[in-house]
């Protein structure tokens, strides 16, 4: 629902309309909640209860992607020497480019692409993400990064105008896997700098124009 788009930010949730929307116990509902709200997909108000959380603002999206800075360019410089890393690694950008290729054929004049097609794009953008970390070697760092998912999710639900720098994006990816081709680690940790770094200026300024960008 809440990646989905069906649920508007700021919008009311009622545990007792969830259950039944959902055919289940108010009980799974409240502790599904309890746990989106950690995520910051939900928020809740003393006397009010839950409600989706707004869009982020400028601020803090350049706060998310600096924890993304500091935690992926530690992971990849890790995984960068790691032979298992290649082969995952160049199957999650070629899944990256097939999700933009599907979502550019599904944009209209009229509309952006369905909300199944946003998500999609962007799982696999994040996907290429999550690789580096897995071969990182360090659990941590994986579940940190992982953590940081929910929050990128978020922002799936601003996504109403579609992604507008796709090709930004894949072409960062596709420096970061050529440096790592090549064995040059450290043009690799620079590179997946160079993109957070161009990843910050978009969502900043996205969020302060009301264009959503590829945030990933």
């Amino acid at each position: 629902m809440l990646l989905e788009q069906r649920l508007a930010p700021g919008g009311s949730l009622s545990i007792d309309g969830l259950a039944r929307e959902l055919g289940v116990s108010p009980t799974p509902v409240r502790e599904a909640l309890v746990f989106l709200e950690h995520t910051g997909l939900v928020v809740r108000t003393a006397l009010k209860g839950y409600a989706v959380a707004p869009h982020p603002s400028a601020d803090q999206l350049e706060e998310l992607v600096d924890a993304r800075a500091v935690l992926e360019t530690e992971a990849l410089r890790r995984a960068a020497g790691r032979a298992e890393l290649l082969p995952p690694l160049r199957a999650a950008h070629t899944a990256h480019l097939a999700a933009a290729t599907a979502m550019v054929a599904a944009w209209t004049p009229e509309a952006p692409p369905p909300a199944a097609v946003m998500r999609q794009y962007f799982e696999a953008d994040w996907a290429f993400h999550l690789t580096i970390a897995e071969a990182s070697g360090n659990r941590y760092l994986r579940d940190m990064l992982q953590g940081l998912g929910a929050h990128l999710h978020r922002l799936v639900q601003s996504a109403g105008r579609g992604v507008t720098d796709w090709q930004a994006a894949l072409e960062e990816h596709g420096r970061v896997l050529a440096d790592l081709e090549r064995g040059d680690a450290d043009a690799a940790v620079r590179a997946m700098a160079d993109h957070l770094a161009g990843v910050r200026r978009r969502a900043v300024a996205d969020a302060r124009d009301g264009a959503p960008a590829d945030r990933s």
